[in-house]
């Protein structure tokens, strides 16, 4: 049987995705090999300042918005979230995370780092920004962030210098773009004829990928 491929898209800032890192650990527990799931990222918040100029000011700004994600997240138990997130050690930009993130993944498709180092490290860089007010934009926070999760920091750098982290994160954004993808999360199925976009529960993403598990091929368009 041939795996369900899903594209998966997100930043590392956006609370939505922070919400349902929990759904996509079910989506693996549940489904296992039966599907293929491509983690990109996508910069929401790749300026901060400017996207809190746009859209926040008028409602208060940064610490309306602050208010705003801590409200969201106290509806969600798993989460653990500090009341003072984005007030303390604000980032400026997702994109240093995503860069290393990037330089991570590569790694790991080259083997040459242990397989599920890119969504540990995901996963770590949430919690020291969400829970414990990480500016996750600094590189030292992150080399430190490498060094807590014993990754080795000098191949990291390399695929950094080298240009490759830089043309891995161009070619999400790319693929973003060819894809219309406009918020974060967003998950694609079906060669970009399904999308769950934003706050989906699991029961919903379920459904779509066991319909196109149990569907034939030859079903799954319609003239």
């Amino acid at each position: 049987m041939a795996k369900i491929k899903i594209t998966h898209f997100s930043d590392i800032l956006c609370v939505w995705a922070y919400i349902s890192e929990i759904r996509i650990d079910q989506l693996h527990a549940d489904f296992g090999d039966r599907i293929e799931l491509d983690f990109r990222l996508f910069p929401v918040f790749g300026n901060v300042k400017g996207k809190m100029e746009t859209q926040w000011q008028d409602r208060g700004g940064i610490a309306a918005y602050s208010q705003h994600v801590t409200s969201v997240a106290s509806q969600f138990t798993h989460l653990k979230i500090n009341p003072k997130v984005w007030l303390h050690n604000p980032p400026t930009s997702s994109l240093p995370s995503h860069l290393y993130l990037s330089a991570i993944r590569i790694a790991e498709q080259a083997e040459v780092i242990d397989q599920g180092a890119f969504l540990r490290f995901k996963k770590l860089l949430r919690s020291a920004f969400f829970a414990e007010l990480k500016d996750i934009s600094n590189t030292d926070v992150l080399n430190e962030l490498v060094a807590q999760m014993n990754l080795p920091k000098a191949l990291i750098q390399e695929k950094i210098n080298s240009g490759e982290a830089f043309a891995a994160l161009a070619e999400d954004m790319q693929l973003a773009k060819e894809l219309a993808v406009s918020s974060s999360p967003t998950l694609i199925f079906n060669e970009n004829r399904q999308r769950l976009t934003g706050n989906v529960g699991y029961r919903i993403i379920e459904a779509n990928v066991r319909e196109l598990l149990e569907s034939p091929v030859n079903q799954q368009s319609w003239c």
